[in-house]
């Protein structure tokens, strides 16, 4: 436990004045709390009683003697009154303080986390769930927030009252006591038993919930998919496996808790029952007065409770602790793509052409989730600056990786790439991919306007630009046709949109940001023919003096282009022009008569 909050350190040190003042209500509402006690020995010896107070062996003595017995009724009232108040005031500040902490460490603990993943290579999201990412900055943080909000506090507060109680209960009556003492390790034991198992279980139930998160994610995510299957008795079910999977962790650790908290009662009680009953023989032997018991009673009661308390409190600092460790856990992720520390640039002059080419050389390079299959094989290939490049082959031959390695997505097993003769590894990440502008085949948008979606190639953009480049990528007409034009809200992933309509904003993001390189994943794959027409023709003035590699899977698109590679498992087997290939390479021949020619 000391070291999971010793990890959400850092997390509180901007606000360690909030939790100083927060400390000293906890103390102050903690000592006025005990302090009742006093109160109630005053209240019985001097309020309640109309003889002498008898002389018993008294730590504590008020000599009001010269009073009434209602003067003194109303003095004790008054002195509980003003405990109660104290206790009030310091309860408000300890309550804002404390609340005010928990939402601000478990926001910027999401925020943290956030800035920290996203920085993730796209790797690391093949093999682990955005569910259960997204539980984890969601989830996980809500209940750390409750936690260092109400139950830390809760539990400083009866830790405190235990500790101060216990001092009290020895300044009182150092015999009784002993007494009270000796259930304390009794106590305590199954705490830290059980303590243990319930952490476990904690951890396990926010695996679990973030399992089912990631089932709910990805079933309305393919909801289209799943309705068209009439598969919605199947999800159904898969997810009362996960609901009951989770429920199942989650009824071991309350049973755990509930144990616990059975016999952390049940010693408390027999030791407050064992110390009244020994301390009813003193008043009635005369060696102390009713006050004093009841005020001894009060204390052991307070230190019972306080036990008790934390006892059902730390099953919740076990949730806490669990769930801050998978949160430190996406902290402590380390991506495996970084930008260098001397990063260079290319250095670009008006006397000089174009010198954004690239060159692959003797690339490996496999998928990290199937180390067995060889993606790329020693593939060396050039693609002018400048130029229109096409890569063309058999679905599975390597050319979207290609792409992905230009992006430093993933980074080879060996060789090298370089853009304008400097090796990509030595260009800082922002760098690389600000002189790059990429259509993928399926267009990514947001669940923004059509404005922001556009915009996101070029965060500064006029509105002017932003319709300029619609307007490049022949998508203004179908703007202006929505509801609020440019305005108009997309849905989840552009979902308001056709398919050919998500891929020309696409192609608007690409021409706003006017990237030095530009990367087309069989851009007009989406598109009817009118619009292909339009979008070909769009594509020829933005790939002017531009480098351009293209991935084509219709050799209709890439007739025009200025170089051909034909790749076919991860190796180049053909360069050239469109003539060129169809005179000399056979998997080139074989691609046009399956398309061209039939």
């Amino acid at each position: 436990m000391p070291s999971v909050f010793k990890k959400l350190y850092p997390f509180l040190k901007p606000y360690k004045l909030k939790f100083f003042w927060a400390a000293v209500s906890l103390v102050f509402t903690s000592v006025a709390t005990l302090s009742l006690g006093q109160g109630l020995r005053v209240l019985v010896d001097l309020g309640f009683s109309n003889e002498e107070t008898p002389e018993v062996n008294s730590t504590f003595t008020l000599d009001i003697s010269a009073y009434t017995n209602y003067e003194k009724l109303a003095i004790a009232i008054a002195f509980l009154g003003a405990i109660g108040i104290l206790i009030a005031l310091g309860t408000f500040v300890r309550h804002y303080l404390v609340s005010w902490l928990g939402e601000r460490i478990s926001s910027d603990l999401r925020v943290e986390v956030y800035k920290h993943i996203i920085h993730m290579e796209p790797s690391y999201f093949e093999e682990t769930s955005a569910g259960d990412i997204q539980s984890r900055i969601l989830t996980d943080t809500t209940l750390l927030q409750t936690i260092v909000g109400s139950s830390f506090s809760i539990f400083l507060r009866n830790f405190l009252i235990f500790v101060l109680g216990i001092i009290w209960l020895f300044v009182t009556n150092p015999k009784l006591t002993s007494i009270v003492l000796v259930s304390v390790p009794l106590v305590v034991f199954p705490i830290l038993i059980f303590g243990r198992k319930v952490r476990k279980l904690s951890k396990e139930t926010q695996d679990k919930l973030a399992g089912i998160g990631s089932q709910v994610n990805e079933s309305l995510f393919n909801i289209r998919t799943v309705q068209a299957f009439h598969q919605e008795s199947y999800e159904k079910s898969k997810f009362n496996r996960f609901v009951e999977i989770a429920f199942n962790v989650s009824a071991y650790r309350i049973l755990y808790r509930s144990f616990m908290i059975v016999i952390v009662i049940t010693l408390v009680l027999a030791g407050i029952s064992f110390m009244i009953w020994a301390g009813g023989i003193d008043v009635i032997e005369g060696r102390i007065s009713s006050g004093e018991l009841i005020a001894f009673s009060f204390y052991a009661i307070m230190v019972a409770s306080s036990l008790g308390s934390v006892s059902e409190v730390i099953g919740e600092l076990q949730r806490a602790a669990g769930a801050t460790e998978r949160l430190i856990e996406l902290l402590q992720l380390e991506p495996k793509i970084n930008s260098p520390i001397n990063s260079k640039t290319i250095r670009v002059s008006s006397s000089t052409e174009n010198p954004y080419s690239i060159k692959f050389s003797d690339v490996l390079f496999h998928y990290p989730s199937r180390p067995d299959r060889v993606t790329l094989d020693q593939l060396s290939l050039e693609i002018p600056a400048g130029k229109v490049t096409a890569l063309v082959g058999p679905s599975g031959a390597g050319k979207s990786t290609i792409f992905d390695l230009i992006y430093r997505f993933h980074d080879p097993q060996s060789g090298s790439i370089q853009i304008g003769n400097v090796t990509i590894k030595d260009f800082s990440l922002e760098y690389l991919r600000s002189t790059l502008g990429l259509v993928p085949q399926e267009p990514n948008l947001f669940s923004g306007t059509v404005s922001e979606n556009i915009r996101y190639g070029k965060l500064d953009a006029s509105d002017d630009e932003v319709k300029a480049a619609a307007e490049a990528s022949f998508s203004l007409d179908f703007i202006n046709d929505l509801p609020s034009g440019f305005d108009s809200q997309l849905g989840e992933n552009g979902v308001r949109l056709s398919g050919g309509q998500k891929q020309r904003l696409a192609i608007a993001r690409a021409i706003l940001k006017n990237p030095k390189i530009l990367l087309l994943d069989e851009a007009t794959s989406s598109l009817d023919s009118e619009s292909e027409m339009f979008i070909q023709q769009a594509l020829k003035e933005l790939t002017k003096n531009r480098t351009t590699l293209m991935i084509a899977h219709r050799l209709s698109t890439v007739i025009n282009a200025d170089l051909i590679h034909v790749i076919e498992n991860g190796k180049l087997v053909g360069s050239g022009t469109h003539d060129e290939l169809l005179k000399a390479n056979e998997l080139y021949q074989k691609l046009a008569r399956l398309q061209l020619f039939r």
